[in-house]
């Protein structure tokens, strides 16, 4: 008789890159009543779809049917169905929005939010918004900035203290900044950070959002980035964070759009590797989400080799006295879901960097069968990596403790 292979203990997995969709009264509750009527509220209306280059867009008041519309100044917005698809068919799948009633309560809810990360072997997850934008890019540039941070004010205070502070731990709150006021961005740093949040939402091409680059000679981010550095909070980037999506021509189709998706995460690390910031603040962390991980080798390799042979020309001056490679480990993390080709260069980005999403409730995600997404890769790797990967680069990038009942959602293989 075969002997029966003993089956690997796979480690609860952190997520580093999940969603939620904004309940309904976040704001309508948490504003100060004199600005409610115009502070972010949702009503029902039909939807109309407009596509340019590859890129679909949402009309309010169309001939389609009925579905949840965020209104906020100018700003209408409906949540596309591919971002909170989990659970609906593939074949389901389209390209109009999808409303409240139509997704899963845990896309919004705690306690179904947290039966479902058991599901797949999720014990913690960090959830990025999204009415707000990726980096809070929905309050950027309003007419009224008072009421803009006190958007941003309450969004955190709800993060804090209803999605994360009722999911024993589970949750992991990453709160937004009013990214056009760096001075009360670092206020709300450090007001979060005393409250045990140690990851803020950064847009990945500041520039695009009319604000100023990270290269900005007036060094007008100081007192953010310094905020982060001093409170150990983590500079969570993710994909389309306020930066337009990349196609080659009006007319691509789709398809060319979805597959260079990860080319903001790309510019965004290149520009801070040559940025000066990573050696003026030591502590500073960098996340990069949802960009999978495939092609940091080449990045870091090719800004040593422009360091190295091209200093007479580069502007760098005296901002980077070590090559830009020097500044990686332990302070820039790459993310991953679905990257054979990245696992396989593990070593040459740093074991230590790479980091786990699940992407729930995109349709990106594999929910709810992540662990036999990663029961497909966990041969390649030693108990050891697997653990890193899973959950220990996390832990250390967002300086968390475990959770007193961390085994209850840990998954078995087989």
């Amino acid at each position: 008789m075969q002997a029966k292979v003993k089956q690997r203990k796979i480690p609860g997995i952190i997520s580093v890159d999940d969603h939620v969709l904004e309940p309904v009264g976040l704001w309508q509750e948490r504003l100060p009543a004199r600005f409610r009527a115009q502070g972010p509220r949702v009503e029902r209306d039909g939807v109309g779809l407009e596509k340019t280059g590859g890129i679909t867009r949402y009309v309010k008041g169309g001939d389609g049917p009925p579905t949840s519309w965020w209104l906020y100044e100018d700003h209408c917005w409906a949540c596309p169905m591919p971002n909170a698809s989990a659970g609906i068919p593939r074949e389901d799948h389209h390209a109009g929005p999808i409303g409240y009633e139509e997704m899963r309560p845990s896309c919004y809810e705690v306690a179904p939010r947290l039966e479902d990360m058991s599901l797949h072997g999720v014990e913690r997850a960090i959830c990025f918004p999204s009415f707000s934008g990726f980096c809070g890019q929905t309050f950027v540039g309003r007419k009224d900035p008072e009421l803009a941070a006190l958007c941003v004010e309450a969004f955190n205070d709800w993060m804090i203290e209803s999605w994360c502070g009722s999911s024993g731990g589970r949750l992991i709150p990453l709160c937004l900044a009013p990214l056009w006021d760096p001075e009360h961005a670092a206020r709300e740093v450090r007001r979060n950070a005393a409250r045990g949040c140690r990851a803020v939402a950064f847009s990945e091409l500041p520039s695009e959002l009319g604000l100023p680059s990270i290269h900005d000679a007036a060094r007008r981010w100081d007192p953010f980035f310094s905020a982060c550095d001093e409170t150990g909070t983590t500079l969570c980037m993710h994909i389309g964070g306020g930066a337009r999506w990349r196609t080659s021509s009006e007319d691509a189709p789709a398809a060319v759009v979805a597959t260079l998706t990860f080319s903001t995460s790309v510019i965004a690390l290149t520009d801070w590797l040559f940025s000066g910031l990573l050696e003026r603040f030591p502590n500073l962390k960098l996340s990069f989400a949802e960009g999978q991980i495939g092609w940091m080798p080449f990045v870091i390799e090719r800004a040593d080799a422009v360091w190295e042979r091209s200093r007479g020309w580069s502007d760098l001056g005296n901002s980077l006295p070590h090559p830009p490679s020097h500044y990686v480990p332990g302070r820039i993390f790459g993310c991953f879901f679905d990257d054979p080709h990245g696992l396989a260069s593990r070593h040459a980005i740093g074991i230590d960097q790479i980091t786990f999403e699940t992407d729930f409730p995109h349709q990106d995600s594999h929910w709810p069968d992540t662990l036999q997404l990663v029961e497909g890769f966990a041969d390649e790797l030693s108990d050891e990596e697997l653990h890193k990967i899973l959950r220990g680069n996390a832990m250390r990038m967002l300086e968390l403790e475990e959770l007193p009942a961390a085994a209850e959602a840990t998954g078995r293989r087989g």
